[in-house]
């Protein structure tokens, strides 16, 4: 049987082939898909996030990681669901009102997804309604609001206030963008900020209590 490790190793390096069978020995050994998920295949994506933050890597490398764990995900997750495993934690992600650009919202909510959040991504333009309607609807843990236009950073500031009204206990609100700043998110209230995709996944750990 195969190690933790070299399944780690597989998926940091993007190995999609690799990592794929890998997967499929541990699952012919009896191994539980969760401690393939949690002990191979998260452990990869946390590296590539690290790397991405230190800037070692680049968005082309993350994606090519994040398509050989989807794949391995493509194994596992019918047996996940077959066994009632979800992952433990739900965020809300989106573009704040009036923003269509989402580079950065996808690949805050890939790397998410790596760390074995359950990510609902709700897309552009999203309204504060909407932001609040879906943390109450999936009792989100985390709310990720991004944008990239100056523009539309009242909208952000709408949509925290919203979030912040509805009562929502135990959800931690996070935003980022290129035009958005530490200062800005203390200024309208939001628990934390990620200036890109590879802190987003520490901080939304942080926001959580999981451990790293």
């Amino acid at each position: 049987m195969p190690s933790f490790t070299e399944l780690t190793q597989a998926v940091a390096a993007g190995k999609r082939t690799e990592t794929v069978r890998l997967t499929q020995e541990f699952l012919a050994a009896g191994t539980p898909p969760q401690n393939i998920v949690e002990q191979g295949l998260v452990p990869g994506m946390a590296i590539v996030g690290e790397k991405f933050r230190r800037n070692e890597i680049f968005v082309p490398e993350m994606l090519i990681a994040a398509r050989a764990m989807k794949e391995a995900l493509k194994l596992l997750e019918p047996l996940l669901v077959a066994a009632g495993i979800k992952p433990k934690y739900t965020a809300i992600i989106g573009t704040a009102q009036g923003d269509l650009h989402d580079i950065g919202k996808n690949l805050v909510a890939m790397m998410w997804r790596g760390a074995n959040f359950n990510v609902i991504d709700l897309g552009t333009n999203v309204s504060a309604d909407r932001y609040v309607a879906a943390a109450r609807e999936h009792q989100a843990h985390l709310v990720g609001i991004s944008a990239l236009l100056t523009t539309t950073m009242p909208a952000m500031k709408d949509a925290v206030l919203a979030l912040k009204a509805a009562g929502l206990a135990g959800t931690k609100i996070v935003i980022g963008g290129a035009p958005v700043t530490q200062d800005f998110a203390n200024e309208i209230g939001a628990d934390g900020f990620a200036a890109d995709a590879g802190s987003a996944v520490e901080l939304a750990r942080q926001m959580v209590g999981a451990a790293a």
